[in-house]
């Protein structure tokens, strides 16, 4: 061969490896961490669980605070039992990681498989199979969950679609005691007989349940958002009255206009909502036992909140529960110290507070002259901006223009204290977007 002819074919392979690398390239960036459903027309999508993650930020697409130890399960628990968790994405990812809880266990918790992947559709067990992923964790497929502890779950390969449902099962071959859960989750899960983990067609998932069971947190590495907002509250953020099953919480319906006013050209934060509401809960007092059912939210913060992924803003909308749920008098002085409290906490890690007014619930059993001027007290505070960074005032949103001590009848659940469906959204409306920009200086 000629020098000339050698100094050829060289060039042509250097073309080649250049033109293969540019291609390589093109694909693994054009991966913006959303699920082309065009591309995937038949439901699959790429199924390489090692391939590397792409570039992206960590963010909650989805939480829940364990709210106690679900009755029943004190001797069985969910023994020889596969759980299949059925929680609703803010934003997507190309990766995910989970966290379970044995916070109310009384004995190890024993997970020997676990997986993720994307419902089939909603409301079913089944899974679209190019999606299922085994979970590990510390790379083996099992794990142990001490009592009181929770364990993370190694990252895997999986693309996460936004407003979609997700499936997470885990199985334990025995009891761990008591279950940790989440009651009144407006979602229906299912569980099955026997280590169905791995299982796409939902067909041995015949018990269907209102709980959610040892799962706490789904994060996702996302090209869609750069951090998260998390609103912490009591059965008005948990949607206690929503319609089960169509993720009309006021922060799903939070979470979708955003995502449609940023994709509309707005210029705001690329944020995801997650939702740490637990009914009943109050500001200043646990529920009963050790630990403590239903926490209240000055000794929940700093795990619903501050541990949270890559926190940005928190919305704080408790107190109601203090003042109705208190055989005497509420003080609005020590419900106001409570809230500033949080905030104190929030504000040392450079978390910006957004808190709300408190809504009306005149007609509720509960009402009575003195605790609507408790009510009244509270929301003077808040609105004078002594409490919070910003404020949503549901309080006026949905108040009856005719008498402002009650919840305007459209937006009423009938309870007299509880949202409807219309009423979750227009707190969702009510909410300035734009409060969601800045941020405050960590105090040292």
């Amino acid at each position: 061969m000629t020098r000339g002819r050698g100094y050829a074919l060289l060039a042509v392979v250097v073309a080649a490896i250049v033109a293969l690398s540019t291609a390589i390239y093109v694909g693994v960036a054009s991966d913006d961490g959303t699920l082309n459903r065009n591309a995937f027309a038949d439901g699959r999508v790429p199924n390489n669980p090692a391939a590397p993650a792409s570039t992206g930020t960590w963010v909650g697409t989805w939480s829940t605070s364990p709210a106690g130890a679900e009755p029943g399960t004190e001797t069985t628990g969910m023994a020889d039992r596969s759980v299949r968790n059925v929680v609703h994405t803010s934003v997507g990812g190309t990766s995910a990681r989970v966290t379970l809880s044995n916070l109310y266990g009384q004995s190890p918790l024993n997970i020997t498989q676990a997986s993720i992947a994307v419902a089939a559709g909603s409301g079913t067990p089944a899974a679209l199979a190019d999606t299922m992923r085994q979970l590990t964790f510390n790379g083996g497929p099992a794990v142990v969950v001490p009592p009181g502890g929770q364990v993370m779950s190694d990252a895997v390969r999986i693309v996460v679609p936004h407003d979609a449902d997700v499936l997470i099962t885990t199985y334990t071959p025995t009891s761990s005691g008591p279950v940790t859960y989440h009651p009144r989750a407006r979602q229906t899960s299912y569980v099955a007989r026997g280590d169905h983990a791995r299982d796409v067609t939902g067909t041995p998932y015949t018990e269907q349940t209102g709980y959610w069971r040892y799962l706490t947190a789904l994060d996702v590495l996302s090209n869609e958002a750069d951090g998260t907002v998390v609103a912490l509250g009591d059965s008005l953020t948990d949607g206690i009255t929503s319609t089960s099953g169509a993720n009309n919480r006021w922060t799903d319906v939070l979470s979708d206009r955003l995502r449609a006013q940023i994709a509309a050209g707005r210029d705001l934060p690329r944020y995801s909502v997650v939702n740490q509401g637990i009914s009943g809960n109050r500001i200043l007092t646990d529920g009963l036992g050790r630990p403590a059912d239903n926490p209240s939210g000055l000794n929940r913060f700093t795990r619903d909140v501050l541990q949270r992924t890559n926190v940005k803003v928190v919305v704080i909308d408790l107190g109601v529960n203090d003042i109705l749920r208190n055989p005497r008098l509420a003080d609005p002085d020590a419900i106001v110290g409570g809230l500033r409290t949080m905030v104190d906490q929030a504000h040392a890690r450079g978390l910006k507070v957004i808190g709300a007014t408190l809504m009306p619930f005149y007609g509720h059993r509960g009402y009575t002259d003195a605790r609507e001027a408790v009510r009244q007290a509270i929301n003077a505070e808040i609105r004078a901006g002594r409490v919070f960074d910003a404020v949503v005032d549901f309080d006026e949103a949905l108040r009856d223009p005719y008498d402002p001590r009650r919840l305007r009848p459209v937006y009423d659940s009938g309870d007299h204290l509880h949202p409807s469906d219309q009423g979750y959204a227009r707190m969702a409306e009510a909410f300035d977007l734009e409060s969601l920009k800045g941020s405050v200086a960590a105090k040292l």
